[in-house]
């Protein structure tokens, strides 16, 4: 009787797991686990069959370290690229290209403009000038030569949509739909774009193709699927690498359907999309699943070779070029199952070979359905083997059902189908881990292994204090609220030519040093070293209520030993130091993260980003120290002074920025005072009345001279002559990163 009534209990429980299960697959709830699961078995997957070697198709244009010290900063005139386009095609003979930026705003760097006042007005009178204006004026309209060389040339420019609850703003101007609204039914469709970023019009109208390119990302951060197509208004639009392929065959139209076919008696529909007479097959929603290829199949050309002629012809001759960029700054990187920083426009090279060579693969119409039945079936069969012969014949019929289970995927993917297969492949060991009552556990760690794993990025007092408790500290990614802050040598470039690679060294030993000591006194993590730069956190992986104080603290401190580590410098004869640091506070993802060959505990995300975007306007202002409003908000030791409201590259809401002042304990009250004027005329600055401002800040320069108060200076009269519009809401745009 015990022995009936403890196979029932199994038997229900088993009955129970498998119907948990099926809930989730039929999304009826959500077992988070599951998608992380999913993740890793199919990135498993895909590194175990991923094809090697080198592609001769395709080519990417790097905007490279090299390139950017060549040519000079990011954005380049259009003069540049002009030649640069025609070198790639008439020197290089490529065969197509894919731009992976946006060409948002006029070229003003020729100086056009200014001969067109002078003609208008102080030479209005002269012969001479308006011939040679005349004569000059075709060759100085950047913009003008630009769209002319676009639109003589199979190219494909880039935008990219806002998706929705990131704002609605629409810039530039759009490309027709590539598809009518009609052309798949009814498409899947995840979030709904609300704006876009563009390019200008002229741009736009001129080249033969364009395409968005959005990058797409699973719950974990993970790039593995792509939308190649997007609605938005009245029709649908073509991604960046379909794009791109298309005017690379002719820029003949785009065409897109959908196979219907019935199994088992109910009706599946599958939506496809045809570039350059090639059918890409597509999930529901849209997306491929990326075809990594695994290594470097693609090589990376640097655009200053190109400009100058000196890239390889037979990297470039007949291919398919991409250009985008690598250089720190501006990279745009992403997470990949290969890479936790895989360049975004390498991804598009990806999409291109795997639609050349029919490759792209994937969610078949029906995949819900069959993990649905695989669940029910295989947890039915197995459950009742462990019931009738136990665990060891049990864990046989697992391996047995595992092996088909993993045949059938293989099928599956040699089919270029992706059937998620987590539901079913968790059913087995969960129902044999139940029924064997075997249980799962984590393992503690010890204390050698938490000096390891945590020495390297924290004081050893903080490693001792986790040693205590390891159970409470992990590597493994988490989200949570911390502050970040990077720090640079300002003019590092010319810094380091003055100096032989021995001195070099031992100048950044140093320097990195002090900093280093400082950022560990007040319990700061330290992340990296980027030559001179340095990265470090708060909060993680020891929880530090008062994380934004000390990183403010951290900044201060560092600024306050220049002056010493300075003197020190000057002693034997090496150039002065000056650093800008940023400094800000919000939501990061903070984890061990890398590859197989090398791990580093870092933070990512937009709140990193943007730490390192305030660094890199410190010199804008002339300040030493910017942060955000988050961490003023979470600071209540430091006094701080606004400095300015900004729309960072790639933000549309505005983020007001402060300079810290000190502790607001002692704070010396003239420098109380002078924050308090600078904010007053900052407030009239903002509501336009640029006499009050002016007043207030040339009676600031002359008690203490900034550079701060000469660029509002500077606003104010190009105010005065170009009045902002109507609805300018006091924000400064950065449109560089």
């Amino acid at each position: 009787m015990k022995r009936g009534l403890s196979k029932l209990v199994q038997a229900g429980l088993s009955a129970l797991f498998v119907l948990l299960i099926a809930a989730h697959v039929a999304g009826l709830i959500h077992i988070a686990p599951m998608q992380r699961v999913e993740a890793w078995l199919y990135d498993a997957w895909l590194k175990r069959t991923a094809p090697a070697g080198v592609d001769d198709r395709v080519a990417i244009l790097d905007i490279d370290e090299a390139s950017l010290k060549s040519v000079g900063r990011w954005p380049w005139s259009r003069d540049t690229m002009t030649t640069l386009v025609e070198q790639l095609f008439d020197r290089y003979g490529v065969a197509a290209v894919g731009f992976d930026v946006v060409f948002a705003e006029p070229d003003t760097s020729s100086g056009l403009d200014t001969l067109k006042q002078l003609a208008q007005r102080d030479l209005a009178g002269s012969r001479d000038f308006k011939a040679a204006f005349d004569r000059l004026a075709p060759r100085l309209d950047y913009d003008a030569r630009f769209a002319h060389v676009l639109a003589e040339r199979p190219l494909s420019l880039g935008y990219y949509f806002i998706p929705e609850g990131y704002g609605d703003a629409k810039t530039g101007m759009l490309p027709p739909p590539s598809l009518p609204a009609t052309a798949f039914g009814t498409l899947q469709a995840g979030t709904l774009p609300t704006g876009y970023g563009a390019n200008l019009a002229a741009f736009q109208q001129a080249a033969q193709g364009a395409g968005f390119f959005n990058m797409r990302a699973d719950e974990d951060g993970t790039a593995r699927q792509m939308n190649l197509v997007s609605p938005y208004g009245a029709g649908y639009y073509l991604a960046l690498s379909a794009s791109t392929l298309r005017v690379a065959f002719g820029g003949d139209p785009a065409l897109a359907g959908v196979d219907r076919q019935a199994i088992l008696g109910r009706q599946y529909v599958s939506p496809w999309v045809e570039v350059g007479g090639l059918r890409v097959p597509l999930s529901a929603d849209g997306t491929v699943h990326v075809p990594y290829r695994a290594g470097s199949p693609f090589p990376y050309i640097s655009a200053a070779q190109v400009l100058s002629g000196k890239a390889p012809l037979e990297q470039l001759e007949n291919r398919i070029v991409l250009l985008g960029s690598t250089a720190p700054g501006l990279a745009d990187l992403r997470v990949t199952p290969f890479s936790n920083a895989f360049p975004g426009v390498e991804i598009h090279a990806h999409l291109i070979a795997g639609m050349l060579d029919g490759t792209t693969r994937a969610t078949p119409p029906w995949a819900d359905d069959a993990r649905l039945i695989a669940v029910l079936l295989l947890g039915a069969l197995l459950a009742a083997v462990l019931l009738r012969f136990g665990p060891t014949i049990g864990l046989a019929a697992t391996i047995v059902l595992l092996a088909l289970l993993l045949a059938a995927y293989g099928a599956a993917w040699s089919r270029f189908w992706v059937v998620p297969m987590a539901a079913p492949m968790l059913t087995l060991f969960g129902l044999y881990a139940l029924n064997t009552a075997y249980g799962f556990f984590a393992a503690t760690r010890s204390k050698r292994q938490i000096t390891k794993l945590f020495g390297q990025y924290v004081p050893p007092e903080l490693a001792a204090e986790m040693s205590r408790d390891p159970a409470h500290y992990t590597m493994e990614g988490q989200s949570r609220d911390m502050t970040v802050l990077f720090s640079d040598i300002r003019g590092f470039t010319n810094f380091s030519e003055k100096l032989p690679p021995t001195d070099l060294a031992e100048v950044l030993n140093a320097y990195l040093s002090t900093m280093t000591r400082i950022v560990q006194q007040h319990q700061g993590t330290i992340d990296k070293y980027i030559g001179d730069a340095i990265m470090a956190f708060w909060n993680a992986p020891v929880d530090l209520a008062d994380h934004a104080p000390r990183a403010v603290a951290t900044a201060l401190d560092m600024q306050a030993a220049l002056p010493q580590l300075n003197r020190e410098f000057a002693a034997r004869g090496w150039p002065e130091v000056k650093i800008g640091v940023g400094v800000n506070t919000g939501r990061m993802s903070v984890g061990n993260m890398g590859s197989e060959f090398r791990m580093s505990y870092t933070v990512m995300g937009d709140a990193v980003n943007l730490g390192s975007r305030l660094e890199g306007i410190t010199k804008q202002y002339g300040v030493g120290i910017l942060v955000t409003q988050p961490t003023v908000d979470a600071d209540p030791l430091h006094a701080f002074m606004k400095v300015d409201d900004v729309r960072v590259k790639g933000k549309e809401t505005p983020v007001a920025i402060y300079e810290p002042l000190g502790p607001k304990d002692g704070l010396d009250e003239a420098i109380r005072q002078q924050a308090a004027e600078f904010e007053a005329a900052y407030a009239a600055y903002q509501r336009q009345d640029w006499t009050a401002a002016e007043a207030a800040l040339q009676a600031l320069n002359a008690s203490a001279p900034r550079p701060l108060y000469d660029i509002y200076l500077e606003r104010i009269a190009h105010f005065r002559e170009t009045p902002p519009p109507a609805d300018w809401d006091g924000v400064f745009v950065y449109t560089t990163k």
